[in-house]
This record gives structure tokens, C-alpha cells and sequence, in this order.
């Protein structure tokens, strides 16, 4: 059946078959720059935690009070995120984003005392997760299926450098005196800058289509076809409609029944495991070497070295997640993490904590990259925000309890139970995906969203 470009504007095929060029550099810069500052904050509280033990005499299970309530904010922010990003287009959104996540990380630098640090931090995280939903929904829909996990990963490789430089930051900055860890927060509130960047982005044209508004649609593709043109020159016919491919408007309660609970289960599992595996590995790593004994400097110095790795681990997910599926790349990941991060809290020798604590740094940096590509190709445009959102929030709230678990059993059963902890989870993780993970290897967001590919048939 012919389709009329007034009522559709295929702009899934008109997407997937443009050459990289301009447009997606320019959008590869903003999102880079944005998770830049997002895993700079993300780990500004961590790295200065061991100085606040000391001088506000903070016991552990402050710390974790601390860190559970901003992973709180951060579960909140995911979903309003998601739900601004499918509202209100994902270039708004993503300013609105910043500008919250980078005011209240400023006014991390003031507080005074323990509850209004609490304070600031579930804010701070209400705004990283809202912004990191709506930076990885752009991305996935504006560039095509043959790189779309190649260009994600490459984001990652520019942001993640956020979290080593943050650390050497933050070991050049708190030792220096009492006020020193107050500039580390004034450091992560730079992603404002960011907004200077976001003016030249382009909306996504797949978030029109999917409000039904096929004429800015086609006016943003076709503007967006112009400029590829004159830049790289003629383009090939897209292929026609798949109308099976396009699914009805989606309401919020779809992603909790049928074949998207699945999927949302399945997200959950893995985002579950990246966060508690990950941040209970980075967010305590640094307090707990303290506790054992390490003092500050080394401890920072340790952390700080080990997360040299990330950049490098987020440049290997680029050069092969369009080669290798998702689905496996995430499971082979997890497994490294977890013998990886278990062997880091069973030596105590310099030079094997440093080793071990790389090899963390640069298999979950492929993981998170991948399983940033992962998780909104999953859904369908109109909802790919909140579903994209739902399952990263329930796995930042799982830190919740994640940071309580922690500090429980360093007291309870001492250091090494929390890392055979934290390896237990990254393990069932992996498990969970490669069992029920569908593949989604060079597939249109359409034919993967849409159930074209399903679970029985992709999973395995």
C-alpha cells in the first residue's frame, strides 16, 4: 500500500541510510559533553568521601545513607526524564536536564552539614539520571542501524574521562585543606556549559513522527537530507515503509504487560546489576581501602590510576559493538567485571589492586557503552524515553539498598563479603541476558522495537 508523506514519513529508512557526516558529529559532541560531566558528577561524592569521614567524622553508615538517597533522586529523575523526553522532544529536554543536574551540584559546594549534603545529592541525582536518558535516546535514534552501537560507545569513550580526571581532580583538591573537597562539587557543575553546544543540535525527527506530526517530520529530515547532501553528495532511495513494522501509540501500561514486560524485566535485570556492581565497586572502593587501614592519599592514588582504564574500555565497546552483538558483548563483560573485582578485594598488594581495579574500569566502561546502545533500541519512539527510563531508574533505586547491603556486610562479615557480593551480581546478570537477551546487531529501531524480532526467536 502506497503511504502518503503527509500522513508518514518513513523517516526509520530515511535515517538508517544516510552516511555519517555533520549532523551526527555535532551530535556526538553534545552528547559526549554531556556524559563528560555526568560521570564527573556521578563520582564526585565518592572521591570525596574518605575526606568527609575524617572531617566531619561521618560514620560509614552515613556514607551510605548518602550515597542510597542520591540514587533515589536518580531512579526519580530517570522516569521524568524518559516521560519530559517523549513529551517534550528530546533537544528541550536535554537543556532542561542540564540546567538542573549542574545547579545542584554547585550547591553541593555549600553544604554544611550531613542531611543538607543528603539533600543536594538526591537533587544532583534526580538531574544526572533525567539527562542521561534523554542523551541516550537522541543518540540512539539519530544515527543509522549499521553504527548506531559504534557512535554510543564513542560518546562514552569522550565522557568517561569525566571520572579519571575527576579523581585526579579530586586528589589534587582535598588534600589541600579543609575546603578543598567543596571545589571538586564546583568542578561537576561545569556541565553547564554544555547549553552552549545544545543550541545547534537538531531535534529528532523519529520523535515528531512518532507525535503524528509527519509535516515537521518531513521538513526536519528533509533539512537534515540537505545537509548530508552538500556534504557528502547524493543519497541512495531509502527502502519503502514497513507499515507491519509501525506499531500503534503506545500508553505507558504496554511496557508493563505483554512482550514489553519482558523486555523491561530483562533491562531491569541488567541495570539492577550495572548498578550495584559498578557503583558499589566505585563508590566504596576508595572508603573501604581507608577503613582497611590505606590512608587517603593512597587510597585516592589506587582509585585514581585504576580508572585510567575506563576511556580505553569505552574505545574497544566502540570498535566492536557493531561487530559483535550487544547481547554477547554485555554478557562476556559482566563475567570479567565479577572475577575481576572479586580478585581486587582479595589482594591487598599495590600493584594488583591497580592491575585488578583496571580491568573493572575497562570491561564495565563496554559494558555500560553497550548497554547504553541496549536499552532504548529496545522500545518504540513514543515511548522510548520512559521505557528506556523505567528499567535505568529501578536500577539506580536498587542502590537503595545496595549501599545498606554494603555497609552491613563490612560490618558484619568484613571487606571481602562485599566483593564476593558484587560479583554475585554482575554474574547474575550475565546469566539473565545471555538466556533471554534478544540480539539487535545492525537491525532498524523499528524491526528490533516492534516485534518484528522477538524474544523466542532473538533470544538465544
Amino acid at each position: 500500500m502506497a503511504v502518503n508523506q503527509v500522513e508518514f514519513s518513513n523517516v526509520s529508512n530515511r535515517l538508517d541510510r544516510l552516511p555519517i557526516s555533520g549532523i551526527h558529529k555535532l551530535a556526538l559532541i553534545v552528547v559526549s559533553f554531556a556524559y563528560f560531566f555526568e560521570f564527573a558528577d556521578t563520582n564526585t561524592f565518592s572521591v570525596v568521601a574518605p575526606k568527609l569521614l575524617k572531617t566531619w567524622h561521618l560514620s560509614i553508615q552515613t556514607i551510605g545513607n548518602i550515597t542510597s538517597i542520591s540514587f533515589l533522586g536518580m531512579f526519580i529523575g530517570a522516569v521524568i526524564g524518559g516521560w519530559i523526553a517523549d513529551k517534550l522532544g528530546r533537544k528541550r529536554a536535554l537543556s532542561a536536564t542540564i540546567i538542573f543536574f549542574s545547579l545542584f551540584s554547585l550547591l553541593n559546594a555549600f553544604s554544611w552539614n550531613a542531611a543538607s549534603l543528603g539533600t543536594f545529592r538526591f537533587l544532583t541525582g534526580v538531574g544526572l539520571a533525567a539527562m542521561t536518558i534523554v542523551a541516550n535516546t537522541y543518540i540512539s535514534e539519530m544515527f543509522p542501524s549499521h553504527s548506531r552501537g559504534k557512535y554510543q560507545a564513542l560518546a562514552i569513550v569522550i565522557g568517561i574521562c569525566g571520572t579519571p580526571i575527576t579523581s585526579w581532580i579530586a586528589r589534587l583538591l582535598v588534600p589541600a585543606g579543609t575546603w578543598g573537597w567543596r571545589l571538586v562539587f564546583v568542578w561537576g557543575a561545569l556541565g553547564i556549559l554544555c547549553l552552549v553546544l545544545n543550541r545547534k543540535m537538531i531535534e529528532s525527527p523519529r520523535w515528531y513522527e512518532s507525535r503524528k506530526n509527519y509535516t515537521m517530520a518531513n521538513k526536519v529530515m528533509s533539512d537534515i537530507e540537505s545537509l548530508v547532501t552538500e556534504e557528502k553528495g547524493p543519497l541512495p532511495e531509502p527502502k519503502q515503509a514497513n507499515m507491519e513494522a509501525q506499531a500503534p501509540k503506545m500508553r505507558l501500561a504496554q511496557l508493563l504487560r505483554g512482550r514489553y514486560l519482558g523486555i523491561t524485566i530483562l533491562l531491569t535485570v541488567l541495570w539492577v546489576a550495572e548498578t550495584i556492581g559498578f557503583f558499589g565497586y566505585s563508590s566504596w572502593a576508595p572508603t573501604l581501602l581507608v577503613k582497611h587501614g590505606i590512608t587517603v592519599g593512597k587510597s585516592l592514588t589506587y582509585v585514581s590510576l585504576s580508572t585510567l582504564g575506563a576511556p580505553f574500555g569505552s574505545y574497544i565497546a566502540a570498535l566492536i559493538a557493531d561487530r559483535i552483538d550487544r547481547k554477547w558483548t554485555l554478557v562476556f563483560s559482566a563475567v570479567i567485571i565479577a572475577l575481576s573485582g572479586l580478585l581486587y578485594g582479595l589482594t591487598f598488594q599495590p600493584l594488583l589492586i591497580v592491575v585488578f581495579g583496571l580491568s573493572v574500569n575497562v570491561f564495565e566502561r563496554v559494558f555500560t557503552a553497550v548497554a547504553y546502545a541496549y536499552t532504548p533500541e529496545l522500545y518504540p519512539t513514543e515511548a522510548r524515553g520512559v521505557g528506556t527510563g523505567i528499567p535505568y531508574g529501578i536500577g539506580r533505586l536498587s542502590n537503595i539498598f545496595g549501599p545498606l547491603i554494603i555497609s552491613a556486610l563490612f560490618v558484619q562479615s568484613g571487606y571481602r563479603s562485599v566483593f564476593f557480593f558484587i560479583a554475585a551480581t554482575w554474574l547474575i546478570g550475565a546469566i539473565v541476558v545471555s538466556l533471554f537477551g534478544p540480539r539487535t546487531k545492525k537491525r532498524s529501531l523499528d524491526d528490533v522495537s516492534t516485534g518484528v524480532l522477538s524474544l523466542n526467536s532473538e533470544g538465544v
